[in-house]
C-alpha cells in the first residue's frame, strides 16, 4: 500500500510515521522532500515549494516500492503555495500553478491512501517558537480545501483525516491501512 501522510508543518507527520513504521517495519519511508532539496532556500517562497512539489510528485511516480509511507505529498505543497498567495507572501505564476496541479493529480494516482493531519485542539502538538504560525494555519486551511478538489484526488485514492493524541493517531492510521 502506498500512503502519503500530509499536513502543515509541526502537525505530527514525522512522529506518526515513526510510530506506524515501528509497528509495520516492512514499510519503506520516504522523508520530507525538504530534506532532499537545494539548500539555497533560506526563506519559504513559491520557488522552494514548487521544488518540493516536484520532488514529492516524482518519487511517487518513479516506480516506488509497493509498501511505502511518504512524509508529505505534492498536495501539501499546493497548499503552501495557496497559503503564501493568500498571505501576500508571493505567488507562483498561473502557468506554474497549472503545471503543479497536473503533477499533483498524476502523482496521486499512484497513492492508495492519503492520511491528512489537520490541526486540532487536543492533539498534544506544540509547535516550536521558531515556527511560522500564520503560515502553518493558512496552509492547514488550504490543504483541507484541496481535499474537495476531484480534479486532484482520484476516486481510487482513499482519504482519511486523522486527529487525536499520538496513540489515537497511530491506531487510526494502522486501522486505515488494514482496511
Amino acid at each position: 500500500m502506498r500512503i502519503v501522510v500530509s499536513g502543515t508543518h509541526a502537525s505530527g507527520k514525522s512522529t506518526l510515521i515513526g510510530d506506524v513504521v515501528a509497528a509495520l517495519p516492512s514499510y519503506t519511508v520516504l522523508p520530507d522532500p525538504f530534506e532532499l532539496i537545494d539548500e539555497r532556500f533560506d526563506q519559504p517562497g513559491p520557488a522552494m515549494f514548487l521544488q518540493q512539489l516536484r520532488v514529492a510528485a516524482d518519487r511517487l511516480e518513479d516506480d516506488p516500492p509497493a509498501d511505502l509511507i511518504a512524509e508529505r505529498g505534492p498536495l501539501d505543497f499546493l497548499a503552501y503555495l495557496a497559503a503564501l498567495d493568500e498571505l501576500g507572501r508571493g505567488a507562483a505564476s498561473d502557468e506554474a500553478i497549472a503545471r503543479a496541479r497536473e503533477m499533483t493529480a498524476s502523482a496521486l494516482r499512484a497513492v492508495d491512501l492519503l492520511a491528512i493531519l489537520p490541526l486540532a485542539e487536543g492533539d498534544g502538538i506544540r509547535p516550536g517558537e521558531d515556527e511560522d504560525l500564520e503560515l502553518r494555519e493558512a496552509t492547514d486551511a488550504a490543504l483541507l480545501d484541496l481535499l474537495d478538489d476531484a480534479e486532484l484526488i482520484p476516486a481510487t485514492t482513499g482519504v482519511v483525516e486523522i486527529t487525536g493524541d499520538r496513540a489515537a493517531r497511530r491506531r487510526a492510521l494502522i486501522s486505515a491501512i488494514a482496511e
